[in-house]
């Protein structure tokens, strides 16, 4: 028999499904909206990982590390840089430099291996090469004084050649090559080896033409002028009256001859 039909006792209440606690609607959203938020949250930090990623690997896309290209043929260098994604700006002046060989990359800004963006003007200083010095006028000088003219300007005489001539006096350039003002690091001298230390007997030109008397002495390598005309009654005009050295002095080739003439 079941203690429930016992005599006395009132049979216990069974809890039906109708009695349990309700689940509260405001819960059931929090939670909701909380899983709505987890699964934006890892959404967004997804998305965020790889826009960093690809904004990276762009980024790494666009930027070239710069070759070196000092010391090349400048139409080497310039396809260099060309292939990898740079462009090429000249310095408008050239330096020279006897280490570097003319048309050739002297230095390049930016340096090698500097990482810089594709289509970044790379600046290319170019050498000369050696540059010759200038060669200065030396015609006319005693030769120890062209040599010395020469040395000053970095030139080397390399060789010389001779010559015998009154046209100019002894010991002198007569002439040089390359000529003035041309661009060399060796020159050849012209030297006039025509005997020195001879004199001549003045002769006695008192009575002759002036200009014919001065032209024949300037073919013999002596320097004359005519230094001025005095009234002489009787003479024609240009005849010489009165000359330096006088006739029969001693005279040697380059010195100064001097002559008035009559007016």
């Amino acid at each position: 028999m079941s203690p429930d039909a016992l005599p006395g006792r009132t049979p216990a209440a069974r809890p039906t499904s109708s009695a349990r606690s309700p689940v509260n609607p405001i819960g059931r959203r929090v939670w909701s909206a909380g899983r709505l938020l987890v699964l934006a949250t890892t959404l967004l930090v997804t998305y965020g990982t790889f826009f960093l990623a690809s904004m990276r690997v762009a980024t790494h896309a666009r930027e070239v590390k710069v070759p070196d290209v000092r010391g090349k043929f400048l139409a080497e260098a310039s396809t260099t840089l060309t292939n990898a994604g740079l462009a090429v700006r000249l310095d408008p002046v050239r330096s020279a430099d006897p280490t570097v060989a003319a048309d050739h990359v002297l230095s390049q800004e930016p340096e090698p291996g500097a990482i810089v963006r594709r289509q970044r003007a790379i600046r290319l200083r170019v050498s000369e090469g050696s540059r010759a010095p200038v060669v200065p006028a030396v015609v006319g000088m005693s030769e120890r004084a062209a040599e010395i003219t020469m040395a000053q300007e970095h030139v080397d005489v390399t060789a010389r050649a001779e010559v015998n001539t009154t046209d100019y006096p002894p010991g002198v350039v007569v002439a040089q090559d390359p000529p003035p003002k041309s661009r060399a690091a060796n020159v050849t001298l012209l030297i006039n080896r025509a005997q020195g230390g001879v004199s001549y007997v003045m002769p006695d030109l008192i009575g002759t033409p002036g200009l014919r008397a001065a032209d024949v002495l300037r073919k013999q390598g002596f320097r004359v002028a005519i230094t001025g005309d005095s009234p002489y009654p009787g003479l024609p005009g240009g005849i010489v009256v009165r000359q330096s050295p006088q006739a029969g002095f001693q005279v040697a080739l380059g010195e100064p001859v001097s002559l008035e003439v009559s007016k």
